[in-house]
C-alpha cells in the first residue's frame, strides 16, 4: 500500500507553483479518494522526442510529477512517439513541421536518461503513445476526429491569433490535441501536467475521457520558464536554453547570465528553496544570489561535489583571478607550429575560440584574448603566440588548455 501524507498536506504540496487547476475542488476529491482506498493516482505528463535536449523548462512539469511520486502516486509518462509526427501547436504563431519516425526514434533513445536525472523512471509507467496510434484503422480515427468540432477547435488561442492574422492553420495539426487527450484515455489519467500553453489540449482529455466513461482527469498547468533572455519561453528552437545533459560548467556559466529579475521565477520553479529562503536571498548581492542558484541548478543533476566545485572555479576565475582546476583541452598539429609561434588569429581559429581568422583578428583588436601564467596579450593581431603543450588561452569566460601533437 502506497505511504500517503494527510490529504491536506499533498494538497499543499502538489498546489505549489501550479499557474491553474481544473478543477480545484475535483482534485481535492480525487485526493480524498486515493487516501482512503489507499489506492495512487495515476498522474500523466507527455514529452516529444523533438529534439537531442530535455532542457529546464521540461524540469517544471517533470518536477511536479517527480512530487507526486515521492507522495507515493504512480507517474504515467508518455514519450510521443506518434504525435512528435504531427507536431505540437500549442502556444506557437506558426505550423510546426512533425518529425520523421527515425528522428523520432534516434530523439527518443536519450530522453529518458536525461528525463531520470528529474522523475524516477524505474518506478514510473512509460509508454510511447505510438503504442496504440500505430494500431489506429480508419474507422478509428473518423471516431476520433467526430469527438469535436472546427469550431471548438478555433477558440485555442494560438489558432485564434491565426486567423486574425492570416497565418495558415493546417487541417494535421488540428488532430494533435486529440491524439494527446486519446494518450488520456489509454492509460486512464487521474490528473495530466503541462505548461500553461497546454490547458486546451488537458482539457480536450477530460472530454474524451467523458465519452470513454471515465472520470475526467484533472488539469494541472505550471507556468511556463522564461529562457536565458529573461523574455522568451525557454526553447531549443530559441536556443535559451539549459539542457540537463550540459555540463556544470555550462550550466553554471549560462545561469550566471540570466537578467536579475528572473532570479526568483528561477528559485520557484527549478528549486526546493522554500519562499522565505528565496526571499532573503533575493534581498542579497545580485551577484551572489545568482552563484547560489547556479550551483543550486548544478546540484539538482550533477550532485554537490560538482555544485561545489563549479562555484569553486567559479570564484577562482572570476574573482580571484585564477584558473579554475579542470581546464578542457585541445589538440593542434605540430605542423601548425612554425619558428615556436603561430599567429593569434590563426591560433584562436585552430583552437575553436573564433570561427575563422578574421573573427580571432577581431578578438585581439578587441582585447579579449590572453595567453599563458602571465595573461600575456599580443601587441597585435599580427604578433605570433609562442605554443607550446600546455599553453593555457583565454577567450572571455573560455579557458583552453593546448596539447601538441
Amino acid at each position: 500500500m502506497p505511504s500517503f501524507l494527510p490529504v491536506d498536506e499533498q494538497f499543499a504540496i502538489l498546489t505549489r507553483g501550479a499557474a491553474q487547476i481544473e478543477t480545484v475542488e475535483e482534485f481535492k476529491r480525487k485526493l480524498k479518494k486515493s487516501f482512503d482506498a489507499g489506492t495512487p493516482l495515476r498522474i500523466k505528463y507527455g514529452i516529444d522526442p523533438t529534439g537531442f535536449d530535455v532542457h529546464l523548462g521540461h524540469t517544471v512539469p517533470l518536477r511536479k510529477l517527480r512530487q507526486f511520486q515521492e507522495l507515493g502516486h504512480t507517474a504515467v509518462l508518455i514519450i510521443g512517439t506518434a504525435t512528435a509526427q504531427v507536431g505540437d501547436p500549442s502556444g506557437r504563431d506558426d505550423s510546426r513541421v512533425g518529425l520523421t519516425t527515425e528522428q523520432i526514434a534516434k530523439n527518443a533513445e536519450g530522453y529518458l536518461a536525461q528525463i531520470a536525472k528529474v522523475v524516477d523512471v524505474s518506478k514510473a509507467e512509460v509508454r510511447p503513445n505510438g503504442e496504440w496510434f500505430h494500431r489506429f484503422d480508419f474507422a478509428k480515427m473518423l471516431r476520433l476526429l467526430g469527438s469535436t468540432t472546427i469550431q471548438r477547435m478555433l477558440e485555442r488561442d494560438d489558432f485564434d491569433k491565426r486567423m486574425k492574422s492570416g497565418t495558415p492553420i493546417y487541417l494535421h495539426e488540428c488532430l494533435y490535441p486529440l491524439m494527446q487527450g486519446h494518450d488520456s484515455v489509454e492509460i486512464a489519467a487521474d490528473v495530466e501536467l503541462g505548461g500553461t500553453e497546454q490547458l486546451f489540449n488537458l482539457m480536450v482529455g477530460r472530454n474524451l475521457q467523458r465519452g470513454a466513461g471515465q472520470e475526467p482527469q484533472v488539469c494541472m498547468t505550471s507556468p511556463i520558464l522564461r529562457g536565458l533572455d529573461g523574455t522568451l519561453k525557454m526553447g531549443k528552437s530559441l536556443g535559451n536554453f539549459i539542457g540537463l545533459a550540459e555540463s556544470p560548467k555550462e550550466m553554471f556559466g549560462k545561469t550566471m547570465r540570466i537578467p536579475d529579475d528572473l532570479m526568483r521565477e528561477w528559485f520557484m520553479l527549478l528549486t526546493d528553496r522554500g519562499e522565505a529562503d528565496i526571499d532573503a536571498l533575493i534581498a542579497g548581492k545580485p551577484n551572489e544570489t545568482k552563484k547560489r542558484l547556479g550551483a543550486d541548478i548544478v546540484l539538482g543533476y550533477h550532485g554537490a561535489e560538482a555544485s561545489e566545485q563549479v562555484l569553486d572555479d567559479w570564484r577562482k576565475q572570476f574573482e580571484v583571478g585564477g584558473d579554475p582546476d579542470v581546464i578542457p583541452d585541445v589538440m593542434i598539429a605540430k605542423s601548425e607550429v612554425t619558428d615556436g609561434g603561430i599567429p593569434g588569429p590563426k591560433l584562436l581559429a585552430l583552437a575553436g575560440l573564433a570561427k575563422s581568422n578574421s573573427e580571432g583578428r577581431k578578438k585581439i583588436e578587441e582585447g579579449a584574448f590572453n595567453y599563458g601564467p602571465d595573461r600575456t596579450k599580443p601587441a597585435d593581431w599580427k604578433t605570433a603566440v609562442p605554443v607550446t603543450d600546455g599553453l593555457i588561452l583565454r577567450l572571455g569566460r573560455k579557458i583552453l588548455r593546448v596539447r601538441v601533437g
